[in-house]
Formats: structure tokens, C-alpha cells, sequence
């Protein structure tokens, strides 16, 4: 008999009485290690309206929730002693003409820099201001992705082989300006007639009846809206019934709420034990039920977050979280590093980063296809691969999540990518735009003739072709 291999016993130094280490990299000063460095303290009290609240109140998701603002007067009466009156007039023009209805946490609103509110990235995504908006694309569709086209039945869409988007309801925690489905969540606006999906049982008995109907369907989004919004008793009901359904392999409740109310997952604990219920008899199913959220920026992410994240992750909760790329906010290699590692940091995992889709109302908050190829670059190898987000085009009108530098082709001076999606239509053609005011001048020359933007279009496409053959 061999004898079994004996692996070499490593001693410290202190003990061996040996040679210091030697270090091949320099020592890392624990003061630079910001995404550790966490927003803590009684934050919310420099606010004029949540000047008195305790801890105990602002951590109670009920008092969020029931002080949530919804008015534009209410939110700048909040604020009304930390801003300028010509910054109130632009917030008054900036609501009148978006597309999103107004919905605002307290725990949001104490996040915001009030000292330099015009560029703080939270505002921009969140209250609009007149000064900044810019003209829409002029391809710019209501529904870009196409949501409605691909549903069968109201509120779910079915476009890729195994997977649909159900979509529970229509109201969210907080409503972000460059929402996708500002032609659905929210309230009426005075530029938008929406799409209500409420949150009916017969609604849901008819996407229920259509996921059972289809074997090739395995993997279900449950959004809205935001799952936040949803009662415990919907969770249990959703959850377990697609549990129920041989077909169903797995599902994700995506919901921002961690973003801006990380107080429910703390206090609402109907809530939590439902979700955390679901997981848990997934798992015995051999099934994943995991939680998506959606983080953008690094100080979205407190002390108050990492209690919440340490709830879910105590409890074997899952998170995932996909990021808007958004100028202004995010569109740094710094300001991404920050919010990847501090993410990871907190057992969040990056997934997705999404080129910002085409939305009415938010251009200034739209950058180019070649700002997230070099932002991949940047973050990539920064930490493990599985806290590493893929920087994503969902292409309009129907193409789904491309990888953004698979592009067929990429002009970069008319801002026009191509893209396909052989999985959804191996024919078709898929484009993106970039903003035009991003442009180089000539191809802003070339937008600003309405005759020519059919042309740059058929060239696109004609030299997508070209480098098929």
C-alpha cells in the first residue's frame, strides 16, 4: 500500500520564527475600501418634514408607506426649506410634462442631496425637472419593447421559448421616470392615458390558465408594477400556483422595493414569511424562487439595506439585482464599480445592466450603446464573474435582452445598432438608437431632416445584411 500524500504543513511567520511573506501586491489602506463605508445615523432628520421622527418610525414600512408622496406640492413642501423657488418652478414644469405618475418614499426623498439637487443622481431618477428634459427620439414607440404585441392575454408576455413576464399588477412602492411601462404603471397623466392591469382574479386566472397550457413554459417573472405591492396572501396564492404546475422550473419576484423601501423586508413580516415560504417549498420541489430587485447607484445602498439583505439571506432568499444604465447616474466607471462591488458586498449579485430603453419623457437620461461596452470593460474583472453584470440592449419592438456589443452593426455616427435575436426571429432586424444629441454633428445633421431617417435605417439594415453573408 502507497502511503497517502502529505500536504505541506504553512506556518505564519510569528510561529515559524521564519521570513516575513513576501507580499506580491501593496498593502490596501481599509479607509479606501468605500463600498463598505455605509450611510448609517438618523439621516432622514436633516428633511424639515421627518425632522422629529425616531428610528423606530422611520424603519416601520406602514409609516413609509402611509407617507409616501404623491403630489408635487406635497413633495416640495417637504423640501421647500432646502431648495431654491426657481428649483420648485422647474419641478412643477418637470411633472407636467412626464409621462410617470409621482411616487415617492420618505427613505428616498432623505437620500437626495438637497444641497445639490439638479445633479444628484437619485433626483434625476425620480423627479423630472423642465430645464433638463429633451425632445424624444423620433423612434420612439410608447411600448418600445413591445409588451403588449407578444401577451396572449393581458399582462403577460410570452416572447422567448420558456419564459414569460406576468405582470401582477400595475402600481409600484416608488415610480421611477424612465420606467419601462409608463404606458401601464401608474396613474393617468396629463401626458398619458394608461394601460391598467390591476390586480383582478379573473386577469390572473386567464395568465394562469395560459402558463399551464404551454409545457414549453418553465421559467415565470412575476412583475408589474412591483411584487412589493403585492399582499402576502398574493404571494402565497402566485408562488404556490405556479409551484404547482409541472412545467414550472423557476420564478423570480422582481420588485425595486429594496431600493427604495428596505424597511418592508425588516417590519412587514406577512409579507416576508410568505415570500420566504414560497422559496422554501420551491427548494423542497427542486425548484428556484429567487428575488430580483433593482439597484442603480451606490448610495442607494445604506446601512438600513444591509439589514434588510442580511434578513433575506439569513432566511436562504436569493437576490439578483438588474441596474438602468442612465446618464448621469451611473454612467461612470467609478460610480459602476462602486455600486457592483458594494452590491456584492451585501450579497446582491449583479445580473443585468440595461442600455435605457427608449422611453417617452427621459432622454436626457438615455446614453449610447458605446458607453456600456466601455463600462464592461472597465468593471470586468473587478470581482468574481458571478457579481459581474452583463451589459444588456433589449432590443425594441420585441427582440429581448442582447448582449450590447453583439451588435450586426453599429454606426456610431448615426447611433443606430442592429441586432438579432435568433430565438425570437431569426429574420428580423432589431434597432437600437442612441441619443441624437450624443451624436457627432453630422449625424445630428442627418436627424434633424425628417427625409432622412428612413435612409439611415435601410443602411443600417443593408449593412447588417453584409456582414451576414
Amino acid at each position: 500500500m502507497t502511503s497517502p500524500i502529505k500536504l505541506p504543513v504553512v506556518t505564519t511567520t510569528a510561529a515559524s520564527g521564519g521570513e516575513p511573506v513576501p507580499a506580491l501586491k501593496p498593502p490596501v489602506d481599509p479607509a479606501t475600501l468605500v463600498h463598505r463605508q455605509l450611510l448609517g445615523g438618523d439621516f432622514w432628520r436633516k428633511i424639515p418634514a421627518y425632522r422629529d421622527i425616531d428610528e423606530a418610525t422611520f424603519l416601520d414600512h406602514k409609516w413609509q408607506a402611509k407617507h409616501t408622496i404623491t403630489r408635487p406640492d406635497k413633495l416640495l413642501e417637504a423640501v421647500q426649506e432646502l431648495v431654491t423657488p426657481e428649483f420648485i418652478a422647474d419641478v412643477r414644469d418637470g411633472f407636467h410634462r412626464s409621462p410617470m405618475s409621482l411616487r415617492v418614499s420618505p427613505y428616498l426623498l432623505s437620500l437626495i442631496d438637497w444641497q445639490n439637487p439638479t445633479v444628484d443622481p437619485l433626483r434625476r431618477q425620480f423627479i423630472p425637472l423642465g430645464s433638463r428634459l429633451r425632445p424624444d427620439h423620433p423612434k420612439l414607440d410608447l411600448d418600445s419593447l413591445h409588451e403588449q404585441a407578444d401577451a396572449p392575454v393581458p399582462g403577460l408576455t410570452h416572447r422567448y421559448p420558456d419564459k414569460a413576464l406576468f405582470l401582477a399588477l400595475d402600481t409600484c412602492p416608488v415610480y421611477c421616470r424612465f420606467c419601462t411601462r409608463s404606458y401601464a404603471v401608474g396613474i393617468d397623466t396629463d401626458q398619458v392615458e394608461k394601460v391598467h392591469l390591476r390586480p383582478t382574479q379573473d386577469r390572473w386566472e386567464r395568465a394562469f390558465a395560459y402558463v399551464a397550457s404551454r409545457p414549453e413554459l418553465e421559467d415565470i417573472v412575476i412583475s408589474g408594477g412591483d411584487a412589493y405591492n403585492l399582499r402576502a396572501e398574493h404571494i402565497e396564492a402566485i408562488g404556490n400556483r405556479l409551484l404547482d404546475m409541472p412545467n414550472i422550473r423557476r420564478m423570480r419576484f422582481a420588485t425595486k422595493g429594496p431600493a427604495v423601501m428596505p424597511q418592508k423586508i425588516l417590519t412587514d413580516d406577512a409579507w416576508f414569511a410568505a415570500l420566504v415560504g414560497v422559496v422554501e417549498r420551491g427548494r423542497k420541489m427542486h425548484k428556484e424562487v429567487v428575488l430580483h430587485t433593482h439597484f442603480n447607484h451606490p448610495a442607494e445602498l445604506t446601512e438600513i439595506t444591509q439589514k434588510a439583505m442580511n434578513r433575506l439571506f439569513a432566511a436562504g432568499v436569493f437576490v439578483r439585482n438588474q441596474s438602468v444604465l442612465q446618464r448621469g447616474v451611473n454612467d461612470t466607471p467609478e460610480a459602476m464599480r462602486l455600486l457592483i462591488k458594494r452590491m456584492s458586498y451585501l450579497n446582491v449579485h449583479a445580473y443585468y445592466v440595461y442600455v435605457h430603453d427608449l422611453v417617452k419623457g427621459v432622454e436626457d437620461l438615455r446614453t449610447t450603446v458605446d458607453t456600456a461596452i466601455e463600462l464592461e470593460k472597465q468593471v470586468r474583472g473587478l470581482t468574481a464573474g458571478f457579481n459581474t453584470p452583463t451589459f444588456v440592449v433589449d432590443a425594441p419592438g420585441g427582440g429581448g435582452k442582447r448582449d450590447c456589443h453583439s451588435f450586426e452593426h453599429y454606426n456610431r455616427e448615426t447611433g443606430i445598432s442592429v441586432y438579432r435575436s435568433p430565438n425570437v426571429n431569426a429574420d428580423a432586424h432589431y434597432l437600437y438608437f442612441d441619443p441624437i444629441e450624443l451624436l457627432p454633428e453630422a449625424g445630428q445633421r442627418r436627424w434633424a431632416d425628417p427625409a432622412e431617417h428612413e435612409v439611415m435605417v435601410r443602411e443600417a439594415i443593408a449593412a447588417a445584411r453584409d456582414r451576414r453573408r
